[in-house]
């Protein structure tokens, strides 16, 4: 059992037309997560999941996943501002290789550049402390991610019709 992993554009053909998505903001100590709906309109914060060893971090999302009865993941990939990958996204592609090598869901790749930027203005916006910025912003930042995957899924559903 191993996942296909690619880009986003690539797996939209694989992905079933219905079924939730998981999506994933992967950072050094936590992973924020969260989920879209089975008709993919829209993401919310599920949780953050504190980072312990590969296999109990993989456990648990997947375990969030099979609650959902997710169909697939969407994985922030942390380009640099040029587009290249540094370090941060070779980790990513690591862990997702790793993931796929634990289940059959597609992982697709979706470029996340400035999310947790553009989450951290919306809370400070919304007058959230630091220390509440700090609680939800990785799984805030995840559904920011899984949001633009969905709105870019819909919009090539809209272009092939």
């Amino acid at each position: 059992m191993t996942a296909p992993v690619c880009p986003l554009a690539e797996a939209a053909s694989i992905l079933p037309a219905r079924g939730a998505l998981i999506g994933l903001d992967l950072g050094t100590k936590t992973i924020g997560v969260a989920a879209s709906d089975p008709d993919r309109s829209l993401a919310a914060g599920v949780e953050t999941v504190a980072r312990k060893a590969f296999q109990t971090d993989a456990a648990r999302l997947l375990a969030l996943a099979a609650e959902r009865r997710a169909v697939g993941f969407v994985l922030g990939l942390p380009l640099n501002m040029d587009g290249s990958e540094g370090p941060r996204a070779q980790s990513t592609r690591a862990f997702a290789r790793n993931l796929a090598r634990l289940t059959d869901m597609p992982i697709a790749f979706w470029d996340e550049r400035l999310s947790t930027a553009a989450v951290e203005r919306d809370l400070i916006a919304a007058d959230a402390s630091r220390a509440k910025r700090a609680a939800i912003i990785d799984q805030h930042a995840a559904a920011f991610i899984l949001q633009g995957a969905l709105d870019f899924l819909r919009q090539m559903r809209n272009r092939s019709v």
